[in-house]
């Protein structure tokens, strides 16, 4: 029997739980979850997106190993180009991607993959809160944007098709900034507790789903309002899936983690057809002050979870791949030169990941100079030679169909990389 505790858990009004969800008699908030699903809807073109949370260090992920400054600014967490499996995987004889990203190395070479290194804000703040807030609303210069740029950019897409609860799916416990907006979004952290089953009297499912979407148009929080009919839809399209009994395509096995998890969620709604057009999802621990490791350690660990996920992912979509693409983002990278503790502090630029049939891979875009002091930033960090707008224009114009991109990043007027097909 579905309870009120999950429903509000699962439906993201947890924070308006106590004043309105208490309100609600059992009986009518039990028939409430009862509604019929919906028939799918048209395959849609849908743009994954992955925040790395806490700053991921770039110059490891993906290192330019043949500069000896980074050989002598990180004596310790230097990694040589090697075939053991241990060293770095020379992707063009400049720059090496880390061992732990094999699955990227064949994504690669088939042209599937691009990366952006040098990537960043041109806003030059190291708080990790500030700078996803920049970020995601896409507004780098101007705090208290009241929409996110993912959601701005459902605005201005090409609409063919009518929308659906699950047009912007975050599966994470609390809706991104970069989703806040006018259109429906919605945060799920665990479909299966999202669609909550009734065993009751279906007769009275109409009626009180009626009373209960009342309450909903009649509150004067445009939030609660959004949220909880969002959600009420949503949870109705799933409650005839069998969620528990997806089985990802034949060899395909998912990190049991939290990114791992989400991305295996968001497959599932891409092959269920239910209108997915942005998807979001969560890596955390970056932040690498001490310890960091170079094959071994938290940093390793974090980018074999991120290599995995996302190569479970990308083979589980199957014939589903032609109208996905994936795009990575982190807040800012890391110092070149390693700290006392065998860590790295808070830098700027870094590298980001994309991958699709649309993308122009196979090549690491993006400037990186001799990484002599007199060519950082303060004279510690990889200079920002591509403003994270340009990247993330480009590829959310091309997957969504935006013709107007002033309108998702109002003050930027930069240049495309050509990263997308045309």
């Amino acid at each position: 029997m579905a309870t009120r505790r999950a429903f509000i858990k699962a439906s993201g009004l947890s924070i308006f739980g106590a004043s309105i969800m208490g309100n609600i008699p059992d009986y009518v908030f039990q028939a409430a979850v009862s509604q019929t699903a919906n028939s799918p809807f048209q395959k849609q073109n849908t743009l994954v997106c992955i925040f790395q949370r806490g700053a991921m260090d770039g110059l490891m992920a993906v290192s330019p190993f043949n500069d000896p400054f980074l050989k002598q600014a990180r004596p310790s967490l230097f990694i040589k180009p090697g075939t053991s499996g241990t060293g770095l995987i020379d992707l063009d004889g400049t720059f090496g991607l880390h061992p732990a990203l094999k699955g990227f190395q064949g994504l690669f070479g088939q042209g599937r993959l691009a990366i952006v290194q040098g990537i960043g804000s041109p806003n030059a703040t190291r708080s990790h809160f500030d700078a996803q807030d920049y970020m995601e609303t896409g507004t780098p210069f101007r705090k208290g944007t009241d929409s996110g740029w993912l959601n701005r950019s459902l605005s201005n897409r090409k609409k063919t098709h009518v929308d659906t609860p699950f047009s912007a799916v975050s599966l994470t416990s609390a809706l991104p900034r970069s989703l806040y907006g006018k259109e429906p979004a919605i945060a799920i952290s665990n479909l299966q507790d999202f669609a909550i089953q009734l065993k009751g009297n279906p007769g009275a499912a109409q009626a009180a789903s009626e009373r209960l979407e009342d309450l909903y148009d009649q509150t004067a929080q445009g939030l609660l309002q959004h949220t909880g009919k969002d959600s009420f839809e949503a949870m109705s399209l799933l409650q005839k899936t069998d969620l528990k009994g997806y089985k990802p395509e034949a060899g395909v096995r998912y990190p049991n983690s939290a990114l791992g998890n989400s991305l295996k969620q968001i497959a599932q709604l891409i092959k269920m057809e239910v209108g997915l057009e942005i998807g979001f999802a969560e890596s955390n621990g970056w932040d690498t002050h001490f310890n960091q490791g170079t094959v071994a350690g938290v940093f390793a660990r974090n980018l074999l979870d991120f290599n995995d996920s996302i190569c479970a992912f990308w083979e589980d979509l199957g014939a589903f791949q032609d109208q996905v693409t994936v795009m990575s983002m982190t807040e800012f990278g890391r110092t070149v030169k390693q700290n006392g503790t065998g860590g790295t502090d808070h830098g700027r630029a870094s590298c980001n990941f994309i991958l699709g049939h649309n993308v122009v891979g196979g090549r690491v875009y993006g400037t990186v100079s001799p990484l002599a002091p007199e060519n950082l930033e303060d004279g510690r960090d990889l200079k920002v030679t591509t403003d994270y707008r340009a990247v993330f224009a480009e590829v959310a114009g091309r997957q969504l169909g935006i013709d107007n991109i002033s309108n998702i990043f109002p003050d930027w007027e930069g240049q495309y990389l050509g990263l997308m097909k045309r």
